[in-house]
């Protein structure tokens, strides 16, 4: 692989109009067809398997005009002070609201406060129920306007009036911070390279397979149902990896102009090594991406599809776009060492002219004197980093999952304020109704079926209201509404739910009738469920497939499991510091966090997808150079030096732009995307920081010769993938190098 990529280097610098032509064009045809592609239709949110999504079908074929899964919105009412609802004057108010609200041509029904008996015990809160034919990311813009007129007119004649529900949710906004998360990965590559236009490389081609990858998901929004969440995780991995791995070519890039070769020459073996680490790199989070569909729910497989893609596009950018984009650069990317006039070469080029320091011997950089401390001390700092990220762990032990609901959003916006209203007026359940689906098909008595199911709901628990049976028209097929005690994301009212279903059986056994409980409290449980079951086989299949991914490119053993009890120490620490924040509250007015409860159901799966794909990048970007020095003769200890030496500080760079790209989506108005980037951030921090640069070199300090292990029948099986480039110093033989004699010789070694 390592000859293949480096003629491929080789190439696109030399043909760089044709490879810049390519990828301009590339940009311009996804940016005319997100242009051109008409606005996203409906992002149905099904379960596929789940008791609840059988049921929102069920009430598909049985109640066809009733639009199981449209848009909601309850407009909430509350009377000055002094006053109730039921007065002359505001009972006419939310009268004519209703009468406004019926009038829009997507609405399917509006429930009158009054006579559904929508109005609270002291009289001071009521609310309207509206129904809308179409989901919420299918209701048009006019019909939001229209929801939010007829409240500002109950407004105007003197009540508070809030809306609730699905029919207001928007597209989620990021804020300034993203743009400070880019700033600051530019500072980052400003400080490594010493060159602005060295570190302006990586965040152009960044920003270019970004844009190529969000207009193409804008592009087929509509054919596939992608939703607003799903270029929001592509950008956010896009930014993080396009960055990363042009920094990794571009570093390597400046070192073999450090050894004395011709950039031509330079370019290429930056692409035959650095490539190849980007190539596996590239593709272990493309495993942990694309691998989010074995959990079977179609809006995550989406999700992590497009962002596997734009991740495949990155690494397509830095094999091809960076050599070409150093070869219009020429001499402006200086040799690793140096840095521009701009940057301060200009005094270093007056000292060493002057002689000033001359005769002393270099000082090691950071990344040797470290890799040398840790070797020297490796159980002292193995102790310490699996002590540290165990304690930072602990929290998790806590973990409380749920899907997040109105009352998790800000307490600016008019959905937390409805939330609040109707559960201090009608109490927490209200925000979170149960309905269950009772199917009578099979029964001799549909009608004494649906009674009993009321009167056994009524006897559970934690049950506040029971509404009647109401049957379809073919009479064998009821809904029946039932308002819990507890809030929606509360494990009482997950409860509930079980013992809802639990009594379907006594009801099966008795009247041959199916109970199926749905709704979006429901939804919610279920999908928490899945989430849980589906972690560990998920889990199995993306580390196996990495791992065996690592024995062949690493030619070892020891070092993949190393690697993958690392990834599970800070993902684990992560975790721990997620609920921390989102669900004790700890920092939590620091980061914009206003309520906290349950951490997002689909979080852990999430976490260990894309930090494993993120940690291994590290593993290998790192490793490899170990094995490189490794497999050229030096001495275990001494290769973790080298290893340190050369990639300490492009991982350290790496590893803080990511933090920064991550961390740049915490302002995002959405909890989940909030939740994201600050639990992607954290654990970038922890592999990074602890794992790769602590916990790694002492680990294979430990181990000496044995870490680099492997049975002789299996080094025969594998595939030779030569990630070290070995064979590009044959090559380079062949070609006739600065100097031939040390090429042969590094290939004896």
């Amino acid at each position: 692989m390592a000859t293949f990529l480096y003629k491929l280097g080789r190439l696109a610098f030399r043909r760089r109009h044709f490879v810049a032509l390519i990828w301009v064009a590339l940009l311009t045809l996804a940016g005319v067809g997100a242009a051109s592609a008409p606005a996203a239709g409906t992002t149905s949110f099904s379960i596929p398997g789940t008791e609840a999504q059988k049921a929102f079908d069920l009430l598909e074929q049985r109640f066809p005009g009733m639009s199981a899964d449209g848009a909601t919105a309850r407009v909430v009412f509350k009377a000055p002070d002094g006053q109730k609802m039921t007065d002359a004057g505001n009972k006419a108010t939310v009268e004519d609201t209703v009468k406004e609200l019926s009038d829009g041509s997507e609405v399917a029904s509006v429930a009158d406060p009054y006579t559904a008996k929508a109005v609270s015990k002291d009289g001071t809160v009521a609310y309207a129920s509206v129904k809308y034919d179409v989901s919420g990311m299918e209701l048009q813009d006019s019909s939001r306007d229209a929801l939010e007129d007829a409240a500002q007119d109950a407004r105007d004649a003197g009540l508070t009036v809030e809306i609730g529900g699905d029919a207001l949710q928007t597209v989620p906004h990021t804020g300034a911070t993203e743009i400070i998360g880019i700033g600051v990965a530019a500072v980052v590559l400003v400080i490594t390279f010493g060159s602005l236009i060295a570190a302006g490389l990586p965040l152009l081609t960044a920003l270019i397979g970004v844009g190529i990858g969000i207009s193409t998901i804008t592009a087929l929004a509509s054919a596939l149902e992608l939703g607003s969440t799903t270029s929001t995780l592509a950008m956010m991995i896009g930014l993080a990896v396009g960055i990363d791995y042009a920094l990794f070519i571009v570093s390597r890039y400046r070192a073999e102009l450090a050894e004395g070769r011709e950039r031509e020459e330079a370019a290429g073996r930056a692409v035959g090594t650095a490539g190849s680490a980007v190539v596996f790199a590239g593709l272990t989070v493309v495993i942990a991406l694309v691998g989010l569909s074995v959990v079977n729910i179609p809006m995550l497989t989406k999700m992590g599809i497009a962002a596997a893609g734009t991740v495949v596009i990155a690494v397509l950018i830095a094999l091809t776009m960076i050599p070409a984009l150093l070869g219009y650069a020429g001499k402006k990317v200086q040799p690793a060492g140096k840095k521009s006039r701009w940057m301060g070469g200009r005094r270093a080029e007056k000292k060493a002219a002057s002689g000033s320091g001359a005769g002393r011997p270099a000082k090691p950089n950071l990344g040797t004197r470290w890799a040398s401390f840790v070797v020297r001390r490796p159980i002292a700092i193995l102790l310490l980093g699996v002590v540290g990220l165990g304690a930072a762990a602990i929290p998790a032990s806590s973990l409380e999952l749920g899907l997040g609901d109105d009352g998790s959003q800000p307490t600016s916006t008019t959905q937390r304020r409805a939330y609040d209203l109707l559960s201090d007026g009608f109490g927490p359940g209200f925000n979170g109704p149960l309905m269950v689906v009772v199917d009578a098909k099979g029964s001799a008595d549909p009608d004494a079926a649906f009674k009993q199911v009321g009167d056994d709901i009524k006897g559970i628990e934690n049950v506040v209201a029971v509404a009647p049976a109401t049957p379809n028209k073919a009479g064998d097929t009821a809904t029946i509404t039932v308002i819990p005690d507890a809030k929606p994301s509360s494990v009482t009212t997950e409860d509930l739910v079980h013992a809802i279903r639990g009594k379907g059986a006594e009801v099966k056994a008795d009247t041959d009738a199916t109970v199926l409980v749905t709704g979006s409290t429901a939804m919610n449980i279920d999908v928490s469920e899945k989430l849980n079951d589906a972690l560990l086989p998920y889990l199995a299949l993306v580390v196996g497939l990495a791992f065996l991914l690592l024995i062949v490119v690493f030619r070892s053993i020891l070092v993949p499991l190393k690697a993958a009890l690392g990834f599970l120490l800070s993902v684990m620490a992560a975790l721990g510091a997620v609920v921390a924040v989102f669900q004790w509250g700890w920092f939590a007015g620091l980061l914009g966090v206003e309520e906290t409860g349950p951490v997002m159901s689909m979080m852990p799966i999430f976490m260990v997808g894309v930090v494993f794909g993120l940690a291994m990048d590290y593993e290998v970007f790192l490793v490899t150079r170990m094995r490189e020095a490794y497999v050229h003769g030096e001495k275990p200890s001494q290769a973790v030096v080298t290893g340190f030496k050369y990639g300490a500080r492009v991982v350290s760079a790496a590893a803080v732009i990511m933090m920064a790209v991550f961390a740049g989506f915490i302002g995002s108005s959405e909890s989940m995307v909030k939740m994201i980037g600050f639990g992607l951030a954290i654990a970038v921090f922890f592999d990074a920081f602890i794992v790769r640069m602590a916990i790694v070199p002492a680990v294979l300090a430990l181990l000496g010769k044995k870490a680099w292990w492997l049975p002789k029948w299996l080094d025969r099986a594998l595939p030779n993938v030569d990630v070290e480039g070995e064979g590009l110093r044959t090559d380079a033989e062949a070609k006739g190098s600065e100097d031939p004699d040390e090429d042969r010789a590094l290939v004896r070694a």
